[in-house]
């Protein structure tokens, strides 16, 4: 068993070699979820609209990060 001060440690090191993609999926998520929280104070749409969006944010996620690095790999062949 790991002692605290080893796990902690160890969690420090996860975070400062990660926090570049920490820091873009925190901001990936507060925008998804304010986007979608003003969308739905002015449509004042159904609840299961509301969950269905905010799940859609994951298919979102996942969909522009690997267009994003598509991208990036198809200029870098250029």
């Amino acid at each position: 068993m790991a002692s605290d001060g080893n796990a902690l440690e160890r969690l420090g090191e996860y975070i400062l070699e990660n926090r570049g993609g920490i820091i873009t999926d925190l901001v990936f998520a507060v925008v998804w979820v304010t986007l979608v929280t003003v969308i739905f104070r002015f449509v004042d749409g159904p609840d299961w609209a509301y969950y269905l969006l905010m799940l859609a944010g994951v298919v979102a996620y996942y969909g522009f990060f690997v267009s994003l690095e598509v991208a990036l790999a198809s200029a870098e062949e250029r």
